[in-house]
């Protein structure tokens, strides 16, 4: 298991099993510990664990451990099996269609920009609604559908009518799954789960705003890939420097240039074009150009 663990994150454009096995992970040793706590009459210390991962609902809290816009999306309720179940399949298969078209590392600033919207939605409203404001005793939220419902929306406006076989459904458009979904997390919001309808809305609203973003050129998530990249490199070991030398006279090996009519400048520009945007944001003109160079 950990070998097959440790190829899941070998691989490239696999960033939706990672996602879940981080998920599975945290909640099989989340439900570890609370069963040691409950045996040994630990409940005071497995609950201030607990709190390091849910967001609370009140500023004034979140203040003292605002790292949990971030944790609580990859927590969910030990109580409720089909909590976490539900979730993850779909973010098996949503992530996977996005994937498919955006890449790996897209999908992971998508999945945090999803967490960070619905967070921020959350504590605003239980923070500055008064209806809301009389609801918000309760220890804090947890669970990645946030996230989820970013990713969602942001697959269901980038390929609208991608179809689903669903079970005793059949094909269904995917823009209808999500409409249905956003539909229902707005009914919920005045009842007993109100605080995770409503942090479905900020990340689906993220989730389509990512895209819209996207398709123009504009990449919300560069940050988070960044950032990430950085911390990533500061746990790999640097590649030892290789210097060769060559006689007087012969000429060193070049890298291979553009193709005719093409300048360097411009494949590279169409390059960091398909990294900020996908290669579904080249012009026609653009991916003819990619062709040719490809092809010297």
């Amino acid at each position: 298991m950990l070998e097959e663990f440790k190829n899941a994150f070998s691989r490239p454009n696999n960033s939706h099993v990672q996602l879940i096995l981080i998920n599975v992970a945290v909640f099989v040793l989340m439900g570890v510990l609370y069963v040691f706590s409950r045996v040994l009459g630990l409940d005071a210390a497995f609950a201030l664990v607990h709190d390091q991962f849910a967001i609370p609902p009140k500023f004034f809290d979140f203040l003292q451990r605002p790292w949990t816009i971030v944790t609580y999306a990859f927590m969910h309720d030990l109580m409720g099996l089909l909590h976490i179940l539900f979730n993850m399949v779909a973010l098996y298969w949503f992530g996977r269609l996005f994937v498919e078209y955006l890449g790996s590392d897209k999908l992971i600033a998508l999945y945090l920009l999803g967490a960070l919207a619905a967070g921020a939605c959350y504590l605003l409203v239980f923070n500055t609604i008064p209806f809301f404001k009389g609801q918000s005793e309760f220890s804090g939220m947890v669970g990645a559908s946030g996230s989820i419902f970013a990713i969602m929306v942001a697959a269901a406006t980038l390929t609208p009518n991608y179809t689903f076989y669903l079970l005793f459904l059949g094909p269904v458009r995917i823009k209808y799954i999500a409409a249905f979904y956003i539909v229902l997390s707005f009914l919920g919001t005045v009842q007993s789960n109100a605080g995770g309808n409503i942090a479905h809305l900020g990340g689906a609203l993220m989730g389509f705003v990512y895209i819209k973003q996207l398709q123009v050129g504009i990449n919300w998530g560069g940050w988070v890939t960044s950032t990430l990249s950085w911390f990533g490199g500061l746990f790999s070991p640097r590649p030892k420097v290789k210097v060769s030398y060559r006689k007087n006279g012969s000429t060193p090996k070049s890298r291979p240039g553009p193709a005719p009519g093409v300048s360097q400048q411009e494949i590279d520009d169409i390059l960091d074009k398909i990294s900020d945007g996908g290669y579904e944001s080249l012009s026609k003109e653009e991916r003819e150009k990619l062709f040719k160079a490809s092809k010297k």
